[in-house]
């Protein structure tokens, strides 16, 4: 009876599962999507567990072809996106319900974002290409073992000690340059580039040499010497690329070069974000929230009997630390205040255990120096200094970390922030956790910020001040950041933008910057706290503004639909029409009057 559920489903026709995968005929010729009987009869759940199937299947696929920079990569991927979406475009939307064609929406931008990101990649290696002619036979050489086929040692031997030989001119042309490449020539984001992706490759080299290597005695024969003298010569020469030519010490992981992506890519992934403003208008937004920032510090100030000298009373609040030892207690007892807060007012629904489960850990030095304050989830790491630091690293950490800033982010780290945030998501659609937006997830932390500000949550001058540092901090990030990818700052420049416009400590306003360019973040992660928020404001002010939703509703029902697009989350919270060929244009700020 199991065999024939699918021929009986489809002879049925009228079954809401098989509808939402119909027309099966043109999708089955897809190699990669797949069978929408076979998955329809698997279960309820409409295009969840098509979502789900995708998630599997480009995870699988990822870890097949796990090679940085590699073209059999992007090739097979390519194919894979464009497999699936064929598939979507087979599918009947005028079938689905408003659930799931969200889904639909979702799965095909993301697919397309997906497309852009391969595209970027491969312009990216042709940028560096020259530097790392090696790169190709290396990946040559673990997609041949991938594939499983039999080894030629004799050859990858013959190819290992040309590459040496190749590299052994490449360390003379830097030292006494007289032909090509000039390596002078190069930007300095393409050399550093260059650098990792020698690191890179070097490294998967070295899982291909280790899986033949004693076990193979014909291949450790060949190909052990001039294996650990190519890869030698590969340490050297990206020695060689970041001393001689970046002009760094070898061991050096403090300099910030960063690498602009242009203002096209950032085009691309506001689209992929659907966020229907260009970057010069997203820094005019800024600019704007920073004018009424500006304002608001300076009737602080004032209060505070400082006048107009903000900075002046900046340096006050930096003065009301808690004591070595105490940060803990304080993060926890602000914690609890934000949640008293939000219950008091009915503003959202916070489970028991979410409440009970959150952790609280410290965060290491090292970690500090990208992340100077908190970071959150399950568990808030705790910035504060340590034994070991000097005297001012100890002071400009808990000049950082003072009572007032740390009252203004806890709330965001944890409830009704990211913590919350990752709890929801656990137990309502999990599945579109595949479609993470850094707009939703930080968005709605931000968003927190905005609304406690408007609901008298700053009990104090100091307090405002301390939400007041904040807020500008997503100002300018939004500014430093598109500028940098823009070509428009350096980094030193967006150093000084935060010590001179913000009011960071150096080092913590080194460490910002170095955790935008060097964390491992999208080129639009420091962007999207503040826009994420304004979007979030806006929406708030839609539908619980016009008496249609309760706050309480509204912020339920945000959580409860997962993690996408903003814009998504107001079409599913509205009645507006769902249609396949959906384009992004909410211009969710065209109204603010601050």
């Amino acid at each position: 009876m199991r065999g024939r559920a699918p021929v009986i489903l489809i002879g049925l026709g009228r079954i809401l599962v098989i509808l939402l995968f119909a027309p099966v005929c043109a999708l089955l010729a897809q190699p990669d999507f797949p069978d929408p009987a076979a998955l329809a009869a698997s279960g309820r759940g409409g295009l969840r567990k098509l979502v789900e199937r995708y998630t599997t299947d480009q995870a699988a696929l990822s870890r097949r072809y796990d090679a940085p920079w590699s073209a059999a990569r992007r090739e097979r991927l390519r194919t894979f996106y464009a497999s699936w979406r064929q598939g979507l475009a087979g599918l009947d939307f005028s079938s689905l319900d408003r659930t799931a064609r969200i889904d639909y929406l979702l799965l095909a931008n993301k697919l397309d974002h997906e497309v852009r990101q391969l595209d970027l990649e491969a312009v990216r290696f042709e940028q560096m290409s020259k530097l790392i002619p090696f790169a190709e036979g290396i990946l040559a050489l673990h997609e041949a073992r991938r594939r499983r086929e039999p080894i030629d040692a004799e050859a990858a031997a013959a190819s290992l000690t040309k590459w040496t030989e190749q590299l052994s001119g490449f360390r003379k042309q830097i030292s006494e340059p007289d032909g090509e490449p000039d390596f002078k020539s190069y930007p300095r984001p393409v050399v550093n580039r260059a650098v990792q992706a020698t690191a890179s490759l070097r490294k998967t080299l070295k899982k291909w040499y280790g899986f033949y290597a004693g076990y193979d005695p014909l291949f450790t024969w060949w190909v052990k010497q001039p294996y650990e003298e190519f890869d030698e010569s590969l340490e050297a020469y990206a020695a060689d690329l970041k001393q001689k030519v970046l002009g760094l010490d070898k061991d050096d992981k403090e300099t910030i070069i960063g690498d602009p992506i242009g203002r096209d890519a950032l085009l691309a992934d506001l689209a992929s974000a659907m966020i229907p403003y260009t970057p010069e208008e997203l820094i005019e937004i800024a600019n704007k929230e920073f004018a009424w920032c500006d304002r608001e510090m300076l009737r602080a100030s004032r209060e505070l009997g400082y006048g107009d000298d903000w900075h002046a009373a900046l340096e006050h609040v930096k003065q009301q630390h808690v004591e070595p030892g105490k940060q803990p207690a304080l993060i926890r007892d602000l914690a609890y205040e934000a949640i008293d807060f939000l219950k008091q007012r009915d503003l959202i629904t916070i489970p028991p255990l979410a409440e009970e489960v959150w952790l609280m850990e410290m965060m290491s030095p090292e970690r500090q120096k990208v992340s100077p304050f908190f970071l959150g989830g399950p568990t808030i790491l705790v910035s504060y200094p340590t034994e070991g630091m000097s005297h001012e690293e100890k002071m400009m950490s808990m000049r950082g970390n003072n009572i007032h800033f740390a009252r203004a982010t806890v709330q965001h780290e944890l409830i009704p922030g990211h913590e919350l945030q990752y709890f929801m998501l656990a137990r309502y659609r999990p599945y579109r956790r595949a479609f993470a937006t850094p707009f939703w997830m930080e968005g709605w932390a931000l968003y927190w910020e905005l609304r406690l500000w408007d609901l008298g949550f700053p009990r104090s001058p100091e307090d405002r001040i301390g939400m007041l540092f904040w807020r500008m901090h997503r100002c300018a990030r939004i500014i430093f950041s598109l500028s940098f990818h823009l070509g428009r700052m350096s980094p030193e420049q967006c150093i000084d933008f935060l010590v001179d416009r913000v009011g960071h400590e150096r080092a913590n306003a080194t460490a910002e910057v170095r955790r935008s360019f060097m964390g491992g973040y999208g080129p639009l992660y420091q962007v999207a706290y503040l826009i994420g928020g304004l979007q979030f404001r806006a929406l708030q002010r839609e539908l619980v503004g016009s008496g249609g939703m309760t706050d309480r509703a509204f912020h339920d029902a945000v959580l409860r639909l997962g993690s996408m697009p903003v814009e998504l989350v107001r079409l599913s919270l509205t009645a507006d029409p769902i249609e396949r060929d959906f384009t992004p244009s909410w211009r969710f700020y065209e109204n603010e009057n601050q």
